[in-house]
């Protein structure tokens, strides 16, 4: 049976949830065995609690995403009834006249605590695999199956927040220090106190009650209405639209619905017009996106999907990194905190010493948060070696060059360093733009040779994207692949031309707002325009964090090697424009105070200077200023699948997102096509080819998939 049933010598239900699969999940056959259950419980005689449980690893993983991201607007309203239907079930077990203990033995997310909601109390076993919390609001959801309403309730307005608008999942010490869960005890303990805790109750009628079923019962906090809690309502409608720009509805949603269920409602309509909101927000275009790419596609991705066929998994054993600047201690912290050895090595041990500090830092702003303590802390950097000396790299099976973004100093490093690698190690080069084939020419093993893009700041940035070189073996780009894993990190492979995959289709948008101001736009309305996409910044602005003299100094590098060629620029003006800033205004970038912008102690504010290049009239409709910044991006990430420079849809969708700044609500940049419609954007790149020019052109990859109406999948 998916729902084993027992009752014990003491009167007491035990209901364990053994589905079909890996996870027990709010999938078609949920309900059916549900509903059995709680109809044997209401049956018996003598009965004296309820203990739910589950056999699995997981203690429920959620709702079924196949079914709600196939939900069209005519399957609404059987949705709207099949959530009402689950929720009935749920409310009878609650209602129960015993006490209904939920013995968490592993994650409960979304679907899963709300069924722990459902019952009377919470007992969660002290597992580090073990995470609490409703995060449907990061896949484009709202918690439909009563958990926004029981939460608001449980915890108040203010406290429920983070766990409801932004999906905070928490540990089982953090989840009874929050009020999710009542009890946290060892794994082998966890049935047997939940029977305890049934027997100590019996006799005490509240502890067979939910706290809203209760008389007189009051939100912690208080009401919506009330003096305290409506200026935090509208804080918070406003940080949500400066997060969101108004194109993610699932948050905005969770809000209204906790406003209405702390209002003047009562419980139960309260959650009928959850169910309605949430119905209603499944056929939309940013929750089938975000489903598809945050969810699916995150899978696909992080289990290997691109990552070479039958070579078996490995980690790295001691990594060498050389260079101990921005991105190479960004490394060590992440790799010590994976547990790795790890020799940073500097030209001088004061600058690798350094580079060790920043990991200092970081732990020791964890240990101050209570994150860690002081001896988890010295554990991770007693694993970073810090030296000046070649010999001290000897052994490692990684090692990771992150010096300067110049191909004779990484070659000289990697002529000084290569034959240290242990037999049969591999060596990877941190680089956003130099060819990893031109790099691996110096190599004496190129088969051993990967290009390893990571993002700035390393810590918080959870993209890796591999370059496969002409010669990198299948087996080096699994490896690479593989501890891209243990660090923790997301990893895309990808092709070595121009640019790679990231860095050439960051450039592609950027440089088209630079385009639009040359030809004359208002540059501040440019870069609004390009925020309001919902890109987490404007691209000006972006323009200027990147730093106009790197962006120009690498374009002139690749023109040098042969890589570009200015003829054939698809975006000259903006090339002149960035130039022109650069040379004849000493404009270089955010660094240096001066870029797009002025940056001062005050903010910043658009160049005065600017004002050079408008021309009156030339002004273009809003729609045309957002739709040419977007579609360079996407009409580039279509072209990098059309030229193998990605393997799959996924690495694309989810690198665009993790990597350069795709709007979240697009579910990346190709699904994005498929929700705007295939013939549609296929006509809006004809639209905007004839207006602008051809690098709008449709490329035969979309206009294929457009007439034999395949979605990019």
């Amino acid at each position: 049976m998916a729902f084993a049933y027992e009752k014990d010598a003491n009167g007491i239900v035990s209901v364990t949830m053994d589905m079909d699969g890996p996870v027990n999940a709010m999938n078609d056959a949920f309900l059916p065995q549900f509903l059995e259950a709680v109809d044997r419980i209401e049956a018996e005689e003598d009965l004296k609690g309820v203990i739910w449980t589950s056999a699995k690893e997981t203690f429920f993983a959620g709702g079924d995403l196949n079914m709600l991201k196939s939900i069209t607007p005519d399957g609404v309203e059987a949705l709207f009834e099949s959530v009402e239907g689950t929720k009935a079930v749920m409310r009878r077990l609650e209602k129960l006249p015993v006490p209904i203990v939920a013995a968490i033995n592993g994650a409960a997310l979304g679907g899963g605590y709300e069924i722990c909601l459902a019952c009377n109390y919470r007992i969660a076993s002290e597992n580090p695999k073990t995470k609490i919390g409703l995060p449907e609001v990061t896949l484009g959801l709202l918690p439909g199956g009563g958990g926004t309403v029981r939460l608001t309730w449980l915890l108040g307005l203010e406290a429920a927040m983070p766990f409801l608008l932004e999906g905070r999942q928490v540990s089982p010490s953090k989840a009874l220090a929050t009020g999710l869960v009542h009890e946290v005890v060892a794994p082998d303990q966890l049935l047997e106190r939940a029977r305890e805790y049934i027997l100590s109750v019996q006799g005490n009628e509240t502890a067979a009650v939910q706290p809203w079923d209760t008389k007189g019962y009051k939100i912690p906090g208080g009401p919506s209405n009330s003096p305290k809690n409506a200026p935090r309502i509208a804080g918070a409608t406003a940080m949500l639209f400066k997060k969101t720009k108004g194109l993610m509805p699932a948050p905005t949603r969770i809000l209204d619905i906790m406003t209405e269920a702390a209002g003047r409602i009562d419980f139960d309509t309260a959650q009928r017009y959850e169910s309605r909101r949430f119905a209603s927000l499944t056929p939309l275009a940013p929750t089938k996106n975000m489903i598809e790419t945050l969810f699916f596609g995150m899978n696909k991705v992080n289990g290997g999907a691109s990552r070479p066929k039958d070579i078996p998994r490995s980690k790295v054993q001691r990594l060498g990194i050389l260079g101990a600047g921005m991105m190479g201690q960004g490394i060590t912290y992440s790799a010590a905190m994976a547990g790795i050895p790890v020799v940073l090595k500097d030209t001088t041990l004061t600058a690798a010493e350094r580079g060790k500090a920043y990991t200092e830092k970081l732990l020791t702003k964890r240990v101050e948060k209570g994150r860690m303590t002081t001896e988890q802390r010295d554990a991770v950097l007693a694993l970073i070696t810090p030296t000046n000396k070649a010999e001290d790299i000897k052994g490692c099976d990684l090692i990771i060059e992150a010096v300067f973004e110049k191909i004779d100093v990484k070659n000289a490093v990697l002529s000084e360093h290569e034959e240290l690698l242990a037999e049969g190690g591999f060596w990877g080069s941190n680089t956003s733009t130099l060819p990893i084939t031109r790099l691996a020419e110096k190599s004496a093993k190129p088969a051993n040779f990967v290009g390893l893009h990571f993002f700035s700041p390393v810590d918080k940035m959870p993209l890796l994207e591999i370059i496969a070189g002409d010669e990198t073996s299948d087996e080096t780009l699994a490896r690479a692949f593989d501890f891209a894993r243990q660090i923790k990190k997301t990893p895309i492979i990808v092709g070595d031309k121009t640019g790679f995959y990231t860095s050439r289709t960051i450039g592609t948008k950027m440089l088209e707002a630079a385009q639009l101001v040359a030809e004359g736009q208002d540059p501040l309305r440019v870069d609004n325009l390009s925020r309001l996409t919902g890109m987490p910044t404007g691209m000006l602005s972006l323009l200027d964090e990147v730093q106009l003299k790197l962006v120009d100094d690498i374009y002139n590098t690749q023109v040098q090697m042969g890589l570009q060629d200015p003829a054939d620029e698809a975006t000259p003006e903006a090339r002149k424009l960035v130039h022109d800033l650069i040379t004849e205004h000493d404009r270089l970038g955010r660094a240096t105070g001066k870029g797009f912008y002025e940056y001062t102690a005050d903010g910043k504010a658009i160049w005065s200077g600017l004002a050079a290049w408008r021309k009156e009239g030339s002004d273009l409709p809003d729609q045309d200023i957002q739709d040419r910044i977007m579609f360079r991006a996407i009409l580039e990430t279509l072209r990098c699948l059309e030229e193998g420079v990605l393997r799959s849809v996924a690495d694309g969708n989810v690198g665009s997102i993790l990597g350069i700044g795709a709007p979240v609500h697009t579910g990346g940049y190709i699904q994005f096509v498929n929700t705007y419609g295939l013939d549609s954007f296929v006509s809006r790149c004809d639209e905007l080819a004839k207006l602008y020019g051809d690098r709008f052109a449709p490329p035969e990859i979309l206009k294929n998939h457009a007439a034999d109406q395949i979605a990019f999948r």
